[in-house]
């Protein structure tokens, strides 16, 4: 009786571990598998020295872009592709990933000097470039122009003199037209939505912004407004670290692999799929990453 319990004992815990095993195969909530499988051991060593120095990797994220962040979890932490993407960086350097959220990239950007995160995914510029190293784009979403609907203005002709844009103050969008406008007349808010409120009770020329946020302000007041075709520059998302004291590429290096495999292993459009941005966001181009 007793070798009899023993064996019936094994064969309930071999039904579970077939049912765990199961589950873990099929659960597509979790996060997409992705490793690093080109990666030497130093290198990945290097990087995590540098980018994860105290075992966790601290990930400032910027809760302004609706396409990347979407909502938050029971906790109130940020959910959405560049959260996701934050975590899978963690695991390939085999480390657990702490997200830091910023209400603005412009926020974000200055808590580097205080060394308030470890890595950063927001728009490459080269206004944040002197205090962050940039990989390539990992993904691209396109900037325009809100018009009225009876302008004739199209994006060729926006930078005239006696036009006037409204742009929320720091996003990549806004420092790209502070370098960029010669003749126009820039006005900027504080957040998007105060951006929108200038253009329309200001009765402005344009309001400048990202794609898939204008089309969602259009049915703010139906009728009035109109996107135009095309886009003055598209923002290139980016993953970032803090300019080492030292020089060391380790951490770009890693972060620059990182982004051209997850193109070519598909995870980024998995992640694009899994929170509802398809045709919202776009996979970047690949580009050669830098060989380690």
């Amino acid at each position: 009786q007793a070798l009899f319990f023993r064996l019936r004992c094994i064969c309930c815990q071999l039904v579970k571990l077939r049912q765990d095993l199961t589950f873990n195969f099929f659960n597509t909530s979790r996060l997409p598998t992705f490793n690093l499988f080109s990666m030497a051991s130093s290198a990945l060593a290097a990087a995590r020295k540098q980018l994860a120095p105290n075992g966790v990797l601290r990930c400032g994220i910027n809760l302004s872009n609706v396409l990347l962040v979407t909502g938050k979890d029971a906790a109130g932490m940020p959910e959405g592709v560049a959260p996701d993407l934050a975590k899978s960086i963690a695991k390939a350097l085999e480390v657990p990933a702490e997200l830091v959220p910023f209400p603005h990239p412009d926020k974000l950007c200055e808590a580097a000097e205080s060394n308030a995160w470890d890595i950063c995914l927001i728009g490459a510029d080269p206004a944040r470039a002197s205090k962050i190293d940039f990989t390539s784009a990992w993904c691209e979403i396109q900037a325009t122009y809100m018009v009225p609907a009876s302008s004739t203005k199209t994006i060729e002709t926006m930078d005239s003199k006696g036009v006037k844009i409204a742009s929320k103050k720091g996003g990549a969008f806004d420092l790209w037209l502070q370098r960029n406008l010669k003749n126009a007349e820039l006005l900027q808010a504080e957040t998007l939505d105060g951006a929108y409120d200038m253009f329309h009770s200001q009765k402005l020329d344009a309001l400048a912004g990202l794609r898939p946020k204008l089309s969602g302000d259009l049915s703010k007041d139906k009728g009035l407004y109109k996107l135009l075709d095309g886009s003055f520059m598209s923002v290139q998302q980016a993953l970032g670290c803090i300019k080492p004291a030292d020089g060391s590429k380790a951490g770009v290096n890693f972060l620059s692999q990182f982004a051209e495999d997850a193109k070519k292993s598909g995870l980024l459009q998995q992640l694009i799929d899994k929170h509802g941005v398809t045709g919202k966001l776009s996979v970047a181009p690949l580009v050669g990453s830098p060989k380690l």
